[in-house]
C-alpha cells in the first residue's frame, strides 16, 4: 500500500473506515443506483416492450458480461500503474453513467444490445482500479472489513436503483426511469474524484509498463483460488433471469404489471440480504485468518446451490420465491467480499491490479457461460432444466473449494510494504 505524505506506517486496522475507503464506498452505492435501473427495467424493455424472448435476455446479458470481462482484464493492467488506476476509474464511472442511460431510447433488440455492451464494457474498465485504490488504504488485517463495506455500498445501491426504478416507472413510464438514471450515475463519477483526492500518493517510482499479466497470477494459493472461483463464476447467472423466473410465476394470478412489481420488489430483498450479509461476512473473514476468506466464500457458495435448487421449483406464492431470493442475496454478499480479500491478500502488490482484472474477467467469462445457457435451456427445455444446471456447477465450485488446500501467509502480509 501507498503512503501519503507525513505518514510512516500503515493505517492501523481498528481505523480501517478512512475518507478513501468511504469515497469509494459512496462511490459504489451511487454507481448502483444509477446501473439497477436500467438492469431492473432490462428484462420488462425486452420481453414486454420489443418482444424479445429469454433467450435475447440472457444473450445481450451474456455479451455484455463477455466485452465486460475483456475489458476487465485490460483495465487490471492499466490498474498496476497508480496514476493510470485513476484516471480509469473516473472515465469509467462515467461512460457507464452515459451508455446505460441511452438504453431508453433503443428501439430494436441490437441496440439495446449494444448500449448495454458499452455500458458494462466502461463499467469493466473501472472495476479492477476501484478494487486496487482500496487495497491502497487499508491494512491487509482489514481487508475482509473494507471489502465487505464496500460491497454493502455497492448492495445499498442496488437496493435504491430497483426502488427508485419502481417510482420512476409509476411516475414517468419505463424509458424516461431508465433515461434519469443518469443522474445518480454522474455523481458516483464525481464521488471517486472525491475518493481519489483522498487516496494516499503512490512512492515516486518509475511508470509500470502496460501489459496484461497472467502467468503470475496463476501461480501457487492464488492460481487455486482463481480455479476455484472460475469453476463458480460458471453457475452464477445474472440477476435478471431471477426477476424473469419470479415475473413468469407470478404473471398467471397477478396479471404482468402486478407479476413485475412483485419481481423487482424480489430483487430489492436480494440486494437487501447481500447489503446486510456483506460487512459482517467481511469481519468473519478478517477474523478466521489466511483461511478466512475461502471459507466465507464455501459458505455463499452452498448458499447459492440453496437457492437455485428453490428457483428450480414452480412456486406462485410470494414468500416461497422470498427464500430462494434471500438465500441468493446473503450468499452473493459473502462470495463477493471473500473473493476481493482473498485476491488482495494474495496477490504481490505490483500486480494486484492485474489479479483483480484477472479475477473480473473470470467473473465475466462465467457469466457468459452461465446467462447464455442457462436463456437457451430455458427456451428450449424449460425454466427447471436451466436452474439445475447452474446448481450443479455451484457443487462442483463446493468441492474445488473443499479440496483446494488454500491457506498460508498472504503475500501483502509476507511483502509489509503492501500497506
Amino acid at each position: 500500500m501507498t503512503e501519503a505524505a507525513g505518514d510512516s506506517a500503515p493505517t492501523p486496522p481498528r481505523q480501517w473506515l478512512t475518507r478513501g475507503v468511504g469515497g469509494i464506498g459512496t462511490a459504489s452505492l451511487l454507481a448502483d443506483v444509477g446501473h439497477e435501473v436500467p438492469t431492473s427495467l432490462l428484462p420488462s424493455l425486452l420481453t414486454s416492450t420489443l418482444g424479445a424472448p429469454a433467450a435475447a435476455l440472457g444473450l445481450v446479458e451474456g455479451v455484455s458480461d463477455a466485452l465486460a470481462g475483456a475489458a476487465r482484464l485490460a483495465g487490471g493492467a492499466l490498474a498496476d500503474d497508480p496514476v493510470r488506476r485513476q484516471r480509469v476509474a473516473v472515465g469509467g464511472y462515467t461512460a457507464t453513467a452515459v451508455l446505460a442511460s441511452l438504453t431508453s431510447v433503443a428501439t430494436t433488440v441490437w441496440q439495446v444490445g449494444l448500449l448495454r455492451a458499452g455500458a458494462w464494457t466502461a463499467r469493466g474498465l473501472r472495476v479492477p482500479a476501484r478494487n486496487a485504490l482500496l487495497a491502497d488504504v487499508v491494512h491487509p488485517a482489514a481487508y475482509g472489513r473494507a471489502y465487505g463495506f464496500e460491497r454493502m455500498m455497492d448492495n445499498l445501491g442496488a437496493i435504491f436503483g430497483p426502488l427508485l426504478a419502481l417510482a420512476l416507472v409509476a411516475a414517468v413510464g419505463i424509458r424516461w426511469a431508465i433515461a434519469l438514471s443518469v443522474i445518480p450515475g454522474l455523481l458516483a463519477a464525481a464521488a471517486i474524484v472525491y475518493a481519489i483526492r483522498n487516496t494516499p500518493r503512490p512512492a515516486p517510482a518509475e511508470r509500470t509498463p502496460l501489459r496484461i499479466r497472467i502467468r503470475p497470477v496463476l501461480r501457487g494459493d492464488l492460481g487455486r483460488l482463481m480455479a476455484a472461483i472460475t469453476a463458480f463464476e460458471v453457475g452464477n447467472v445474472a440477476a435478471t433471469l431471477l426477476i424473469l423466473r419470479a415475473t413468469e410465476q407470478l404473471t398467471p394470478q397477478h396479471g404482468a404489471t402486478t407479476a413485475t412489481t412483485i419481481a423487482l420488489a424480489l430483487y430489492a430483498l436480494y440486494n437487501l440480504a447481500a447489503t446486510i450479509a456483506s460487512l459482517p461476512a467481511g469481519h468473519v473473514a478478517d477474523r478466521l485468518g489466511s483461511r478466512g476468506p475461502v471459507r466465507v466464500l464455501a459458505a455463499g457458495v452452498a448458499l447459492f446451490l440453496a437457492a437455485y435448487l428453490g428457483f428450480a421449483v414452480d412456486s406462485t406464492g410470494i414468500v416461497l420465491l422470498a427464500l430462494p431470493f434471500a438465500a441468493a442475496g446473503v450468499a452473493i454478499g459473502c462470495v463477493e467480499t471473500a473473493q476481493h480479500s482473498a485476491v488482495a491478500a494474495l496477490a504481490p502488490a505490483g500486480i494486484r491490479g492485474s489479479a483483480f482484472g484477472l479475477l473480473a474477467a473470470v467473473q465475466a467469462a462465467g457469466n457468459l457461460a452461465a446467462s447464455a445457457i442457462a436463456g437457451l435451456l430455458w427456451t428450449i427445455v424449460s425454466p427447471h432444466a436451466a436452474f439445475v444446471y447452474l446448481a450443479a456447477w455451484m457443487v462442483l465450485a463446493l468441492l474445488c473449494l473443499l479440496f483446494a488446500g488454500l491457506g498460508g501467509t498472504s503475500r501483502a502480509a509476507q511483502e509489509g510494504s503492501a500497506a
